[in-house]
């Protein structure tokens, strides 16, 4: 029952820490001064880091921090 608790626990940090490297991402990409490069690189640093968390879950990643960071990229770059 205490290790079950532990691992819960552990897995509970782990997303803390992914929530927040993700929100902090989504803020970086709205105001800072970046150029699409450097936003580019980013989202890639972040992938990096949620894939450092959670292995084997990058499509995961892609289905829903990707989109996201796509969507904050084509406002404020303006792609198509």
């Amino acid at each position: 029952m205490k290790q079950d608790s532990e691992a819960v626990a552990a897995e509970e940090i782990k997303l803390r820490r992914l929530r927040f490297a993700m929100d902090l991402t989504a803020a970086l990409l709205r105001q800072a001064e970046l150029t699409l490069d450097e936003a580019r690189e980013v989202v890639a640093h972040a992938k990096t880091t949620a894939l450092e968390l959670f292995p084997d879950k990058g499509e995961t990643f892609d289905l829903i921090y990707g989109s996201r960071f796509r969507r904050i990229l084509v406002e404020r770059y303006r792609l198509t």
